[in-house]
This record gives C-alpha cells, structure tokens and sequence, in this order.
C-alpha cells in the first residue's frame, strides 16, 4: 500500500549556498563519503586483527538540470573563485513534486570545481542541460 509522503520519491534537488537559492536540480550524483580504515595486528593476538578508522573522504557532487534563468546565478557562483576562495556552507534537499522535503544535506566548506554547459547543435535538438560538480569537506545538519 503505498503512500501519500512515500520516502523515495524525489523528483527534483534544490541546492542552497549560504541562504542563497541556485535553482532546482532534476539529478543529483555523488551524495556519498567513505571511511578508510587501518588494519593493525596486535602482537599475541591472533584471533582478529583491528580495523582502525583512519581518515573521511567525500566525493565530489554533480548536479544536473535544463538550461533556466538559474544558470546565471550558478555562473555568478563560480566566477566569485577567481576574486578569492570563500568555502561557503551548502545544502541540497531532495523535494517531492508537491514541494514537501524528503531529506537535506548539509554540507561544509563548498567549492565549484566544474561546470559544463550545452552542446548546442541544431542538428541534434533536445534539451539544453547543465552540470554543476562541487566539493566540499564533509555533512553538517
């Protein structure tokens, strides 16, 4: 029986950096982090050996969407980089069709690393997307 605020149905992502809206997303990769572990053998034991975490890495996110009027805040976004590095916090929330919030994501010390635009080819019509990748250091709430 399904129902009415059914967990895993997303339809689009919206992304926020420091309060400030880019716009919807309909595809959203990349939300994922990794522990790396150490194995350590104590000496005497020789039952199991330790698995110590060691280090957290977090891979990059690439958000995707057609071509709006969003764009230009995205670009705004990116070139703010070239006059100083400011890792702002983000957040990106997976929103139901109705607008409802599945689940939000912070994340801590944001930064754009790619953005590719279009093929714009007239021989080829189809939609015209965009895809943003970021990085950052990690989730906050």
């Amino acid at each position: 029986m399904p129902s009415d605020l059914d967990p895993g149905s997303t339809i689009y992502f919206t992304l926020t950096i420091d309060g400030e809206s880019l716009g919807y997303f309909n595809g959203c990769e990349g939300l994922s982090s990794e522990v790396e572990i150490e194995h350590h053998r104590e000496g005497g034991n020789n039952g199991f050996v330790w698995q110590l975490p060691s280090r957290v890495t977090h891979s990059s996110i690439r958000l995707t969407r057609p071509l709006t009027p969003d764009t230009a805040r995205t670009a705004a976004w990116i070139s703010s980089v070239a006059t100083g590095i400011n890792r702002p916090t983000a957040q990106i929330a997976a929103l139901r069709a109705d607008g409802s919030v599945v689940a939000r994501w912070g994340l801590i010390d944001v930064l754009p690393v790619r953005w590719q635009g279009p093929n714009l080819d007239p021989e080829s019509p189809g939609v015209a997307t965009e895809v943003l990748e970021i990085t950052h250091h990690g989730f906050t709430n």
